[in-house]
């Protein structure tokens, strides 16, 4: 079966479902987004179910038997979502793997109406070489999600900036990736910043450099930093301060989100027996920031977060225009439900 690029995958899902996938890679970003392709073309093709597994320690494997056999309550198509943090099955996972794809037919196209993600870390030499990797790559379509070298990464920026009908030469596309040092999440962020500041056609070098380095009196990190810690009386002053300066609300939604976003992710897998350090790997969460980000995921729970991601989404369309409130008071009430 083929192995694609990730940017070979769209391209391949119009075409149809194979019933097995298989993700594996170092760049989390690019794994995310994989598999929300994969989900999504599942859901557009007629796959109203999804089982989601996640191996933990404890991780009873014939769960995996069983979800690949049972077909939906319904009838209908079925996605079993397996994901392997560890990038370890153990004995007993890998012999149950290496029987799962032993029974996968590649050329019958979906088998009992179910279609099968299987997500993995980055796989070392001895990891491919397993018995149980070995024969899922022989069935599955397979796509191996690495960052870009650091020369071929201003070619990356320029084909996502052209996705949001922006452009930049070839100077602004080096500043980004020398600024983000490779990590590609942090360029998707810096990608996303500039779609917030201005609209489709070619930015200047100017543009790029004042959107990277912009930093106001009234610092957005420093908000960042009294969110994380709960510190609703700071989050009042700072915004305060950031309203007067006239500060984008776009710019600002899109910087709690994303924490908010991160710590929802944490936290699920915290609560699916991941260690945390791993968590914070995978999240791309280094530096001064690790520590904040360790002590909010302690203090929060996860329908907190989920309610608090669906205020952000009421503050998003209050900015568009699509629903009425005081956008700076909302902020306000968004720090206050993660307060200490």
């Amino acid at each position: 079966m083929p192995n694609l690029r990730p940017e070979q995958l769209a391209a391949h899902l119009q075409a149809g479902l194979s019933p097995l996938y298989l993700i594996h890679g170092d760049e989390p970003l690019l794994s995310i987004e994989a598999g929300d392709a994969i989900r999504a073309a599942a859901r557009a093709q007629g796959v109203s179910e999804r089982e989601v597994l996640v191996v933990t320690q404890h991780f009873k494997w014939n769960q995996f038997d069983l979800a690949g056999g049972n077909m939906s309550l319904f009838g209908d198509l079925k996605l079993v979502d397996l994901r392997i943090p560890s990038g370890k099955p153990g004995r007993e996972g890998g012999e149950a793997l290496k029987r799962f794809a032993e029974g996968i037919d590649p050329r019958a196209g979906l088998q009992g109406g179910v279609v099968t993600l299987i997500t993995l870390p980055l796989m070392d030499w001895a990891a491919r070489k397993t018995s149980w990797f070995v024969a899922l790559s022989e069935v599955a379509v397979t796509l191996e999600c690495n960052a870009p070298e650091m020369a071929a990464l201003p070619q990356w920026i320029a084909a996502r900036l052209s996705r949001q009908q922006q452009s930049a030469s070839r100077e602004a596309l080096q500043f980004i990736a020398e600024h983000v040092e490779g990590n590609l999440l942090a360029a998707h962020q810096e990608i996303q910043k500039l779609s917030l500041l201005h609209g489709p056609g070619e930015l200047s070098l100017a543009q790029v450099e004042d959107a990277v380095l912009h930093v106001a009196r009234y610092d957005t990190e420093k908000l960042r930093a009294a969110f994380l810690d709960g510190d609703a009386a700071r989050c009042a002053r700072l915004l305060e301060g950031l309203q007067g300066e006239g500060a984008a609300p776009p710019l600002l939604l899109w910087t709690l989100a994303n924490e908010i976003r991160a710590l929802a992710n944490l936290r699920s897998a915290l609560d699916s027996g991941q260690p945390l350090d791993t968590a914070m790997r995978n999240e791309r969460i280094f530096g001064p920031r690790q520590q904040a980000m360790k002590r909010a995921v302690q203090r929060l729970r996860a329908p907190l977060l989920r309610a608090s991601l669906m205020h952000a989404a009421r503050i998003d369309r209050m900015i568009k225009g699509l629903s009425q409130g005081d956008v700076w008071d909302e902020f306000l009430q968004l720090s206050l439900r993660l307060r200490a």
